[in-house]
């Protein structure tokens, strides 16, 4: 079973940046397109952008220009750069395949933006 494990989250002041990074057990991210999807508290888990395995991006539009979306696979890991962050931009980010069935969810990394 794939397992992922977020990291790279922190607290960072409105404007600053912060880059994620989501390894995972074995070659899934040669196989599948991954998309990083984050949940804050209330509210529904959402993608912000995944990559296809033609490293072709695509992101939302709260995150478009914001955002970059990258993968390794030789390090078998994802990587999210995240600029210019918002305190709407507060959640726990996680990865995974964009499209189910879903492997297992990791445990994500909380970022938080505040001032």
């Amino acid at each position: 079973q794939v397992q992922f494990v977020e990291s790279g989250g922190g607290l960072v002041q409105p404007g600053g940046s912060l880059r994620l990074s989501c390894a995972a057990s074995g070659s899934i991210f040669r196989a599948y397109t991954m998309a990083w999807y984050r949940q804050a508290p209330g509210k529904q888990r959402e993608s912000v952008a995944h990559i296809t395995t033609s490293d072709r991006s695509n992101y939302a539009d709260s995150v478009k220009g914001r955002f970059t979306i990258s993968r390794d696979t030789a390090k078998n890991t994802v990587y999210l750069q995240m600029n210019s962050l918002r305190p709407e931009d507060t959640a726990v980010y996680y990865c995974n395949k964009r499209y189910e069935p879903y492997e297992a969810w990791g445990q994500g990394t909380q970022v938080t933006v505040s001032s």
